[in-house]
């Protein structure tokens, strides 16, 4: 959530952001005048309350024919201060509901629009001629049954649709990812972390994965516990109403975990093969620092993203992305997208996002300096996504014959492999 004081002394802002969002711009109005109530409701309910402390002792104090009439006069003040008590709360309440709705302010310099909006920063690596090598390139499916690496007919089978068995050297490989992944996260001075499937749901409100997200999200009702679609959010919420010494910023953690999406708004996309899945695996960066540093984090997260898929020798561009595309935590994101030989064009394989103090004052994650104690800020970065990166290796990589030749950087995790060979011909 966003601070109050700053949505008093600044609602325009407030009021741009849901409009370069493309969300109700009235909810900040009915924000503003739910928090002017809550504010004019508890200060009449402090007053009331000091004079029915006050009126106590002139009761005691009164004589025979004047308590009666105090006593009546305390009756009442009763009644006005469990009243002035319930508006109170029901104002609280309303302003709390609708600060719940309201997104994370938009970073001033994020291009306005929607998805198609975004603008592209930085392009890298070569994008293969296909044409010049006199082959045409076999999507990621035909080649992980060639290499017995991907099983989506028995995925169905067994799951539905939008699941997948990954087999033999597709097992192989993505074990390879996450070890190279973690390698180096830790290299970089992330703490490592294997973290729960299945959280509460303050953990994923905390996040914001219940307002503009709900509807992709697992829940399991007999346990009122989610299954979430990123280690972001039990990263996020490790630290939950906790206050940490400044002198331990920033924190920075590398989650693994699988993740669950309903891709309840995918109907028809990318419905063959394993882009888009309800399963996978992730390797999540997720960092804690002072509201001051977060632009700089934002940018050494894409940094390690950058040298990632460079390290996996895969094309690919860095987009900002626009602001009707954010999720409801982030200030500002990035996208670093491959190039995808089979489809002809760009695909998200990481995004990291500034999602300044909105997810810290939601869970109750403060930073202390000296005296003082205030919210910090928190930012989320994808290393590796497995399915999608499987999918922009094997097309990127391969060869004529079907075979794919293996990164250098996965290499030690695979035995020494050079090449994955076909199994079927």
């Amino acid at each position: 959530m966003i601070d109050l004081r700053l949505l008093r002394e600044d609602p325009d802002r407030a009021r741009a952001s849901q409009r370069a969002r493309g969300e109700d711009v009235a909810l900040v109005d009915s924000l503003l005048s739910a928090d002017e109530r809550r504010r004019s409701s508890g200060v009449r309910f402090d007053e009331l309350r000091n004079e029915q402390k006050s009126f106590g002792k002139l009761i005691s104090k009164a004589s025979p024919e004047e308590k009666a009439d105090l006593l009546k006069r305390a009756e009442q003040l009763k009644a006005d201060v469990k009243s002035a008590e319930a508006e109170r709360d029901a104002a609280d309440a309303e302003t709390q509901q609708l600060l719940l709705r309201l997104g994370n302010l938009v970073h001033p310099d994020v291009p306005v629009g929607g998805e198609e909006d975004f603008v592209t920063l930085e392009t890298h690596g070569e994008i293969r001629d296909f044409s010049t090598e006199g082959f045409e390139p076999r999507d990621h499916l035909e080649l992980g049954q060639l290499l017995g690496a991907i099983d989506v007919e028995r995925g169905a089978k067994v799951s539905g649709s939008r699941f997948y068995f990954l087999t033999g050297v597709g097992a192989l490989l993505e074990l390879a990812l996450v070890n190279a992944a973690i390698a180096q996260a830790t290299a970089a001075g992330f703490t490592p972390m294997l973290t729960p499937a299945l959280v509460r749901p303050q953990s994923m409100a905390g996040t914001g994965f219940l307002g503009q997200a709900a509807q992709d999200v697992y829940h399991l009702d007999k346990d009122d516990l989610y299954l979430v679609g990123t280690s972001e959010v039990p990263l996020a919420a490790y630290h939950m109403d906790e206050i940490i010494d400044a002198e331990r910023l920033p924190l920075r953690y590398a989650g693994f975990s699988p993740c669950f999406r309903r891709e309840a708004g995918s109907h028809g996309k990318d419905t063959r093969g394993i882009f888009r899945v309800h399963q996978f695996d992730k390797v999540e960066m997720f960092s804690y620092v002072a509201p001051e540093d977060s632009q700089a984090e934002h940018q050494r997260l894409l940094d390690w993203e950058k040298q990632w898929l460079t390290s996996l020798e895969l094309p690919f561009r860095v987009i900002d992305v626009a602001s009707g595309d954010l999720g409801s935590s982030a200030a500002r994101k990035y996208d670093c997208e491959a190039w995808i030989p089979t489809q002809g064009k760009y695909r998200e394989l990481t995004s990291t996002s500034d999602c300044t103090e909105f997810q810290s004052r939601r869970l109750s994650i403060r930073v202390r300096e000296g005296k003082t104690v205030r919210p910090l800020a928190t930012l989320n970065g994808t290393l590796c996504a497995v399915p999608r990166t499987i999918v922009a290796i094997l097309e990127n990589h391969q060869q004529a014959d079907g075979s794919v030749r293996v990164p250098e950087v996965l290499r030690p995790y695979l035995g020494g492999r050079e090449v994955l060979e076909p199994v079927v011909r």
